[in-house]
């Protein structure tokens, strides 16, 4: 991919214009990352762009920016410019072309505000990035109040780029994040959601999360994470903690290459602990009695807020709806553990009972037991073809209804428990029970 965003870059310098890698991808390379995507910055005006590249899309020349192909990888070339006023919060008034120095100075923070001409291998500071990039340090370029009051979102790619990047935040940065946190709101929810979805699948996740919380982000987006605190457990179940102590405890105990929809139901496994926190005076000892019912409801009402698409609020809210019922896998019959443990939800449901029982008591008993489960039901399908279907039933004179359904599902149990072994047995069983249900 370099090699192609080289070549593209020299063709706009062999035309006579000066032309560089811009942003991310020099901040990434300086830190001996792999680039995701190259963007190139120049002099350039969007028609001396299309006259170079004639194949280019104009898909942001309002903004300057032309999008070429080549080799399978799509690179944005932008037109050096600086922006008029950010009225509304989200994008600028007006734009103007200009020059490399204020194209980088209109940029968000120092690290993305670098040029490298890899031709010449020369990196272009304007706003002191090498340094902040050497000492690990994300800091906003010019007045942190204005560069986040130009666009709100800035407020949490800071707390993004901080967790990614493992950086600290600069301090009147950080002051004026914690200032401007409310004004998050008025960014689309779909927006927010991929800068929180980007913290959530790094492996860092718990120091965004606890940015998130310390900022005043966290209340401006998701307050009921916030309603956690100070919401306490039956210590002999919970000697960690509050319900929000175990929950960052959980963020922190999950793998790195989590699912999102593990890590969001992590999140919100708990979130209904304050609303149904009641007192057991004659076992003296708090309870949550249905919270994971009432958490699904929460959940499915965070989540379509945020506008997830329905397939991970489904998976997330599964994990928070059936989590409390792992501590009953023991207690299961054969066939209602095997329909348990084939729903296609169910390894992240297991990763996630797995940290809940990490981040309180560390009792791994059942998710013990359901790994050995795992491993014997492996040597067949959990859950195989019935022996019986509804023409067995129909050729027998049974109508067509809940009634068969009942039977049907009755026939089923007995097979994953192994009590029917084979489609003979359950025919004879068939016919036994047909004739019952006429004496």
């Amino acid at each position: 991919m370099r090699q192609t965003a080289i070549s593209i870059l020299k063709r706009l310098q062999e035309a006579g214009f000066t032309a560089y890698f811009a942003g991310g991808c020099v901040r990434d390379s300086l830190l001996g990352k792999e680039p995701k995507d190259y963007d190139i910055a120049s002099n350039a005006t969007p028609d001396q762009i299309l006259e170079i590249f004639p194949d280019g899309d104009t898909i942001g020349a309002h903004f300057g920016v032309i999008l070429v192909r080549r080799s399978g990888y799509h690179f944005e070339i932008a037109t050096f410019r600086q922006d008029g006023d950010y009225s509304d919060g989200r994008r600028p008034d007006s734009v103007s072309f200009s020059d490399a120095e204020n194209d980088a100075k209109r940029r968000d923070f120092t690290v993305n505000g670098l040029f490298e001409n890899p031709v010449s291998g020369e990196v272009i500071d304007f706003v002191g990035g090498k340094i902040d990039l050497e000492n690990q340090c994300l800091r906003a370029i010019g007045d942190p109040a204005k560069r986040f009051d130009e666009d709100y979102l800035r407020l949490l790619r800071a707390v993004r780029f901080a967790t990614t990047l493992n950086f600290k935040i600069e301090e009147s940065t950080w002051r004026a994040i914690e200032i401007e946190a409310p004004n998050i709101q008025q960014m689309a929810p779909e927006r927010i959601r991929e800068e929180l979805d980007r913290i959530w699948k790094h492996p860092n996740r718990v120091a965004g999360f606890d940015r998130l919380v310390e900022s005043g982000l966290m209340a401006a987006i998701i307050p009921e994470i916030l309603d956690l605190q100070g919401c306490e457990q039956p210590p002999q179940f919970h000697p960690e903690g509050d319900v929000f102590v175990h929950t960052r405890m959980m963020l922190g105990l999950l793998p790195a290459d989590a699912s999102l929809p593990l890590v969001l139901s992590v999140l919100f496994h708990d979130i209904a602990k304050p609303a149904t926190q009641t007192y057991d005076p004659a076992e003296d000892r708090i309870r949550f009695n249905g919270h994971d019912k009432v958490g699904a409801e929460m959940t499915t009402a965070i989540l379509k807020r945020l506008k997830y698409s329905n397939e991970i609020i489904d998976a997330t809210v599964s994990g928070v709806s059936h989590h409390m019922e792992f501590m009953n896998v023991k207690q299961m019959r054969v066939a209602t553990l095997k329909r348990f443990m084939a729903r296609d939800t169910f390894d992240d449901e297991l990763a996630l009972h797995r940290v809940d029982c990490l981040g309180s008591n560390g009792n791994l008993g059942n998710y013990d037991f359901l790994l050995e489960k795992r491993e014997e039901f492996a040597k067949e399908p959990i859950i195989p073809k019935p022996f019986l279907n509804g023409r067995d039933l129909i050729s027998r004179g049974f109508p067509s209804g809940p009634g068969m359904g009942k039977i049907l599902r009755e026939a089923q149990d007995l097979q994953l428990d192994g009590v029917l072994k084979s489609r003979e047995e359950s025919l004879e069983w068939l016919e036994e029970k047909l004739g019952e249900l006429q004496q």
